[in-house]
């Protein structure tokens, strides 16, 4: 191995200068023509039957304090304000890792409301919910362990789950089956100051050939709720195994699970979201106490934490930047809105509480609590700061871009990877955004990447009329660009060869 002569760093910084001052003196990078849609481009619009004007497109060269060192290398129709669907979670993790740092992390007290007696509490177990996206399972097994590590075995009053610090409008507190009558699909689970599992239960299906049935299990235990536990077998090919079987939750006590499960598919897992999402935070607690050996007199309720509760110890989330990871590569609604109302908190920290005009704070609520306009404030003053963003340009919503209503013109978004490029806290949002072809939600197959396979982190977005893309792309010259392309059209599903061929374009950047 070769030594590097004095400090490392030194070393290192002299080899990334002279790799910066050759890219830069290869000249500009080409670029389509008075901001023209480069040929292998308009191909594939017309390909999939697509006009140019449903594609908004902005790739601008990265300098090295974030902002572009020449004008835009393509800017199409760049200021139209359209559907950015997920790109939005750009603007929610971004201003995070901003705000409040990689490190930053959640905090969910546990307190008591009376002393503990030879293992018995005499009063209330309380959970004070702060919006931590990751209580999942494992997590809360953990909590409800420590309670007992305390010495606390008996409770002889009730469990409380406090979810208060949130103050959903109607919007958020909704029918989950609002948005497009999936009441099922983990991604339209509603945000919850205490959110616990994601609200989901994940089936597992596993074939028992000798008894011609597959097994089904799931990685929950719910109060008082029973799941079938077998589907019968068939042969054939697996294909699309989850449309041969029926979820049948229309009974919240009972998950019903028929149809036929081919043998060929071995092992799988299904995520579905509970039917009753008012109750689940209940069941689970319950359930899971009930696992440990606890033993509770009163019951486990949905209440708000006393003035005068004592604190016993409080549990903390991973590091912001892990969950960030988890929101980007893995395009996390659930989780995006949770950190979106975290944001809240925040900004209701710093102003007191914003309460939006369908929403009224419960009378014994925390001093601070999070409202979704709260967060909205939070995240367009960090936009118009940052980016430069017009209110035209730019409108949020949930933070998720799970929505009709959001918009970020393509420049806006642009503007703002630009700007968190130049932010201490780019390593970190950079990183979480899936790597081409290699990981996260951009190992789709079929997709063709080209030249930019594994040479750029972009964050995916789709809905059913809108789909994109937005990152950063490394080019064959050394060069990097701020990327965004997004389509809003009704068949924006045929669009993705279209989005790949500008990602090969902006990543082929030689000259030939």
């Amino acid at each position: 191995m070769t030594r590097c002569p004095s400090r490392l760093w030194r070393c290192l910084m002299g080899a990334a200068a002279l790799a910066w001052g050759a890219a830069v003196a290869a000249g500009p990078a080409p670029s389509a023509p008075r901001g023209e849609l480069p040929a292998a481009v308009q191909a594939a619009l017309r390909r999939a039957q697509l006009p140019a004007d449903a594609l908004v497109a902005y790739v601008a060269e990265l300098g090295p304090q974030g902002a572009a060192r020449t004008v835009p290398r393509l800017a199409h129709r760049a200021q139209q304000p359209v559907n950015p669907a997920s790109l939005m979670k750009l603007y929610t993790t971004g201003a995070a890792l901003d705000v409040l740092g990689p490190a930053w992390t959640w905090a969910t007290p546990v307190l008591t409301t009376g002393p503990v007696v030879d293992g018995v509490l005499q009063g209330d177990l309380l959970i004070q919910g702060r919006g931590d996206p990751t209580l999942v399972i494992e997590r809360l097994w953990l909590l409800l362990r420590e309670v007992q590590q305390r010495g606390i075995h008996e409770i002889r009053g009730d469990i409380v789950l406090d979810s208060s610090a949130f103050v959903l409008d109607s919007a958020d507190a909704g029918d989950p089956a609002d948005f497009d009558g999936e009441r099922l699909r983990p991604y339209n689970v509603r945000p919850d100051a205490l959110l616990l599992n994601l609200k989901s239960i994940t089936l597992r299906l596993v074939p028992d050939p000798l008894h011609g049935v597959a097994r089904v299990s799931a990685d929950v235990a719910l109060a008082g709720v029973q799941i079938d536990t077998a589907v019968p077998l068939v042969s054939g090919e697996c294909g699309d195994w989850r449309a041969s079987l029926r979820l049948d939750f229309s009974d919240p006590a009972r998950l019903r699970l028929t149809g036929l499960y081919p043998a060929s598919c071995g092992e799988k897992t299904w995520p579905v979201a509970y039917a009753e999402p008012g109750s689940y935070n209940v069941r689970l607690v319950a359930g899971v106490w009930h696992e440990l050996g606890g033993q509770l007199a009163g019951g486990v309720r949905n209440g708000v934490t006393p003035p005068s509760a004592l604190p016993l110890f409080e549990v903390n989330s991973p590091p912001l930047a892990a969950v960030v990871r988890d929101i980007n590569k893995f395009s996390n609604n659930v989780m995006a809105q949770q950190l979106f109302l975290s944001l809240g908190l925040e900004q209701a920290a710093r102003t007191g509480p914003v309460i939006s005009a369908s929403a009224q704070l419960p009378a014994s609520a925390p001093v601070a609590a999070s409202t979704a306009e709260a967060a909205r404030e939070l995240l367009r003053s960090q936009v118009r700061t940052r980016a430069a963003c017009s209110d035209a340009e730019f409108s949020i919503d949930n933070g998720s871009g799970l929505s009709r209503r959001s918009r970020s013109s393509a420049r806006c978004l642009g503007a703002w990877l630009q700007a968190l490029w130049a932010s201490p806290a780019m390593p970190e949002l950079m990183s979480s955004l899936p790597l081409t072809g290699v990981d996260g939600t951009t190992r789709r197959p079929g997709r063709d990447w080209g030249a930019a396979l594994g040479r750029a982190h972009l964050k995916t977005g789709s809905l059913r009329d809108a789909i994109g893309l937005a990152g950063y792309v490394l080019g064959s010259s050394g060069r990097r660009y701020a990327f965004v392309a997004i389509v809003n059209h009704p068949n924006a599903g045929t669009a993705r060869p279209v989005l790949d061929a500008l990602v090969q374009w902006t990543a082929d950047d030689t000259e030939r």
